[in-house]
């Protein structure tokens, strides 16, 4: 009788594929967490607006105005204070239980992935996909015990299911021996950092995402404050902005991960020199996969230069930060998939 027994290939499939289910329930409870958030944000929103109504009644509105801005910002000081506390939103908190026990799944795939291989699991698109999304939810995981950025989950999650199940339809490929210029030890050390900065720097987009949106929702709140009673007032964004940190603070997060992820892609991009000596006898070629990898070199590398010395901040900043992260994804997608060159490991046909 034929041997119908599944292979460690299919097992690791199949725990992928469970842990993209799990990843969806758990972004589902931090959509939820968010809808709350905004009926929370709503509520703290009438009672200011009650407030100023009882100051322009009385004759004392510019009084009132200074008031409500007051504690606004003493709201905001709060909820940055915050970060390093654990406040009890409970669909946050059931999304992250979710997220640990999907990312379990996900490790035990990419482990039986790397078994059935015989190597390191990330030497062609879908395995270096797979490898890196864990590595983003493991980042945030381990992020979340120094600061309380479940806010992040509903993203965090999403862009896994998007990549990971993607990697699957799109990028899956039997487990094949090694290319000849992939054997060495560079494969374990560079793509592993590489896939690390990316995962760092994901979380820095999702960061400078959120800081745009709550700078528009702030300057909104400030011209509403300064406006005359008879102006129209305009919809301010999300509510449960009202509930994040300020676009400051979220500024702050987002730069910390950019520099810890600008200093591993800086080693990605020496090490892949290094490498490209050993395997083709030149440190640089222009290949169009090391000419992208230093392009979003230099895309940080004038992000952070541009803050520390220029004073750029707020959403020039922002925008450097969502720029970089695309060209990222540019880098993973587009040119590993449809340029021609020396790396061309998708393992495509």
């Amino acid at each position: 009788m034929p041997d119908t027994g599944l292979s460690l290939d299919d097992i690791s499939k199949l725990l992928v594929w469970t842990a993209v289910a799990i990843y969806t329930l758990a972004f589902m409870a931090y959509a939820i967490d968010l809808a709350r958030r905004s009926d929370q944000a709503a509520k703290m929103k009438d009672v200011a607006t009650a407030r100023t109504l009882v100051g322009v009644a009385s004759g004392g509105r510019s009084q009132t105005i200074d008031e409500v801005r007051a504690e606004e910002a003493d709201a905001q000081t709060q909820l940055e204070a915050g970060l390093g506390s654990r406040r009890r939103y409970l669909w946050a908190r059931i999304g992250t239980s979710l997220t640990v026990l999907g990312f379990l799944f996900h490790v035990g795939g990419d482990v039986l992935r790397g078994i059935a291989a015989e190597r390191v699991p990330w030497s062609n698109m879908y395995e270096f996909a797979l490898t890196g999304t864990m590595l983003i939810v493991a980042v945030y995981l381990v992020v979340l015990f120094r600061y309380d950025l479940r806010f992040l989950g509903s993203f965090v999650t999403g862009l896994t299911i998007v990549l990971l199940g993607g990697a699957i339809l799109a990028y899956y490929v039997e487990v094949v021996p090694l290319a000849d210029p992939l054997k060495s030890v560079w494969l374990v050390i560079h793509v592993f950092v590489a896939s690390l900065a990316t995962a760092f720097l994901a979380l820095a987009f999702a960061l400078s995402v959120l800081q745009l949106m709550q700078s528009r929702r702030e300057r909104l709140a400030i011209a509403a404050l300064d406006a005359d009673e008879g102006d129209k007032p305009r919809r301010q964004g999300p509510r449960f902005l009202r509930t994040l940190p300020s676009a400051d603070a979220l500024e702050s997060l987002a730069y910390r991960f950019t520099i810890i992820g600008f200093i591993f892609w800086t080693f990605t991009l020496i090490a892949g020199s290094i490498w490209a000596n050993d395997a083709w006898g030149r440190y640089w070629g222009f290949d169009t996969k090391e000419v992208w990898t230093f392009v979003v070199w230099v895309l940080y590398a004038g992000y952070i230069h541009a803050r520390a010395t220029r004073g750029w901040r707020g959403t020039r900043s922002a925008w450097l930060s969502i720029v970089g992260f695309s060209a990222v994804m540019f880098n993973f997608t587009i040119v590993n998939q449809f340029f021609k060159g020396l790396h061309v490991y998708s393992g495509l046909n």
